[in-house]
């Protein structure tokens, strides 16, 4: 039976997907689990993995194009089946031209799939809507009645920056204006109005005088993932009763151990890679704190599975690392290093960007003393960690000079209680003053 392959919402909340990357080709068969395109959220990339089966009769939108969620992107013939079964599923309309250049053959399937699956969508007795092509496709109309076609969210996102879609020249299939289009016309008038704002013309001294104190700036885009990092925080700090624990540790002994390691290691330990062991050993010291609030019940989790944040060029991303407390410090600073990377080159994949019950944020390396973070929902804790440096302290009854580092806990009050953060927190300060504990 054809089969009508929709968009999935590969991302919880998700609007609009860009599809990356084909990795079928038209004529090709495919099984239920094969990879069959690579999918771009806000933060992640997604591989696809098809959960119907058949031999691919037409590809609808090209590499590189952003759809919506639910539009329709490929159709599948059944075994004995011909063109006119597939093209049965669009009403009998004309589509968008199949992609020209075959893309690499199938890719072997996974062990389960990553993306969220879409069921196939039976033949109707009504036609469904059909999908952008010259024929068919949103569109808009000058005055001379010529027609710019354009994906829905590229129509919303013209009408809410104030562009004539008739301004743009399409570069997607059959000369369809895509997102991409949109934001380079953007970027290239935004550069424009910098230019005029940073050239005035003057005509008296004291114009120039005002010119001087007068205030210029240039207008940045939003990225994807800045819209999302501002959505989620937002919903984060309206909705989830924070609360904050602050403790100083001792970390001279941390310091010593580290140096001792790496001077014997061929993987180099970082203080962020003994802090995440810590938070992990502390949990589970402590379980009741490895905790998640959920409307029905709470979940209570049996390893630490912990969030590290991570800057890169277009925001913050919060990688989780699976079953910390089993691993050892080398393996720990292989994993974080390397989600870290491809973090910063766009390379995460969805499912590795959730779940998780703590997270850490360390701005210790920028010299920062402490602060306080928002939690990610549903994650009921995250730790602040600020730089380690030397302060004078009394220390059985004398004033000495110590190496102390300031962190601060900021706890879901739904999930974790006062009581049960701060003995979260002295757990966790144990831990970190007696780092041997965490190596035997």
């Amino acid at each position: 039976m054809a089969t009508l392959i929709k968009m999935p919402e590969v991302a919880a909340g998700a609007t609009e997907i860009v599809l990356s990357k084909w990795q079928v080709a038209v004529g090709a068969s495919v099984k239920v689990g094969d990879i069959i395109a690579e999918m771009e959220t806000e933060k992640a990339v997604v591989d696809y993995a098809s959960e119907a089966e058949g031999t691919v009769y037409k590809i609808l939108v090209a590499d590189g194009a952003s759809v919506e969620v639910g539009s329709p992107i490929m159709i599948l013939l059944g075994a004995g089946e011909d063109g006119s079964a597939g093209d049965a599923l669009l009403g009998g309309a004309a589509v968008a031209a199949p992609v020209a250049a075959p893309v690499a053959a199938t890719a072997a399937p996974l062990a389960a799939p990553v993306a969220a699956p879409v069921a196939p969508v039976a033949p109707m007795a009504a036609p469904v809507a059909p999908v952008a092509s010259p024929a068919s496709a949103p569109f808009s109309t000058s005055a001379d009645n010529s027609r710019q076609f354009a994906s829905p969210i590229v129509r919303k996102l013209a009408r809410e920056r104030g562009v004539e879609l008739t301004q743009l020249a399409g570069t997607g299939p059959q000369g369809r204006v895509v997102r991409r289009d949109l934001e380079s016309f953007l970027a290239s008038r935004d550069a424009a109005n910098a230019t005029a704002t940073a050239t005035p013309s003057y005509s008296s001294s004291s114009e120039l005088a005002k010119l001087e104190y007068s205030s210029s700036y240039v207008t940045v885009s939003h990225t994807g993932m800045r819209r999302a990092i501002a959505r989620r925080l937002t919903e984060s700090k309206s909705t989830v009763p924070h609360f904050y624990v602050t403790a100083d540790c001792k970390v001279d002994a941390l310091l010593e151990l580290r140096k001792s390691i790496n001077e014997s290691s061929q993987v180099k330990i970082s203080l962020n890679d003994i802090i995440v062991k810590a938070v992990a050993s502390a949990l589970m010291d402590v379980p009741e704190s490895n905790v998640v609030w959920n409307a029905e019940a709470m979940h209570k989790y049996e390893s630490a599975d912990i969030a590290v944040a991570v800057t890169t060029d277009g925001g913050l991303l919060t990688p989780v690392i699976r079953g910390v407390e089993k691993r050892s410090l080398s393996n720990l600073s292989m994993e974080i290093a390397e989600l870290a990377g491809r973090a910063r080159a766009g390379k995460l994949r969805q499912e590795e960007l959730e779940g998780g019950s703590f997270a850490v944020s360390n701005l210790g390396m920028f010299g920062t003393k402490e602060f306080t973070a928002i939690l990610n929902p549903p994650q009921s804790g995250i730790l602040a960690v600020g730089a380690a440096a030397p302060r004078v302290i009394v220390e059985s009854g004398e004033i000495v000079i110590a190496n102390i580092m300031t962190v601060t806990l900021s706890a879901d009050h739904r999930a974790v209680d006062g009581a049960l953060a701060a003995q979260w927190l002295a757990a966790f300060v144990k831990r970190i003053e007696n780092p041997l504990s965490m190596l035997v």
